[in-house]
């Protein structure tokens, strides 16, 4: 399963509902945060080095969030068979929420090379992650890219509160009997990152 959705529209959200449902685990930003070698694979990628999916998403089923969702159109085509989700929420609860936790977390960093700077300030928004204009013509850019690129058949539009029903017919699973997970507020965000040390991370 290939997310092709920014962060910030319920990926770490959908991240935990599919490693329920057995798509797990499910590559995310915090995978690369997590963990030395996803660090430095992805920034090397970002860098300019040849991709070798295989490696990058070595032992994972699915992918989510940036870094990968950054690639999507390369990961479509090396995984032909692979569903597609786009997470959606509306452009502007989108800036909203990207503005005080990805853009803030970026805004602080002191890595020149982290992933933040490197992939989503530099490449994602060509070097003008604070123009909000900007920005959400990009945001809007990559979701009519992907309607336009996914066959409808292997495409599901995920949107914040869609919950359970429309992922498990998409994969092809039961409903689970849990609620559909809620993860990664714009508190949880921030505290991480308190925690953690802003934006030194990725």
């Amino acid at each position: 399963m290939i997310g092709t959705g920014f962060g910030r529209t319920g990926t770490d959200s959908m991240r935990e509902a599919l490693t329920m449902l057995g798509f797990g685990p499910c590559h995310h930003m915090s995978e690369v945060m997590a963990h030395a070698e996803q660090k430095r694979l992805w920034r090397a990628l970002a860098n300019g080095a040849a991709p070798d999916w295989g490696r990058l998403l070595a032992g994972y089923k699915s992918c989510v969030d940036w870094p990968s969702a950054h690639y999507w159109r390369e990961l479509i085509e090396a995984y032909r068979e692979a569903r597609v989700i786009l997470t959606w929420r509306s452009p502007e609860s989108w800036w909203e929420s990207f503005e005080k936790t990805i853009l803030a977390s970026i805004t602080a960093s002191r890595d020149q090379e982290s992933l933040g700077i490197a992939l989503i300030a530099k490449q994602v928004f060509g070097g003008r992650p604070h123009d909000r204009a900007h920005a959400i013509a990009v945001y809007e850019a990559n979701v009519e890219a992907v309607l336009k690129a996914v066959p409808a058949e292997r495409l599901l539009v995920h949107k914040l509160g869609d919950g359970w029903a429309p992922l498990c017919a998409h994969l092809g699973v039961p409903v689970p009997a849990e609620p559909y997970p809620s993860r990664n507020t714009t508190q949880e965000f921030r505290t991480a990152r308190s925690l953690n040390g802003v934006g030194s991370r990725q």
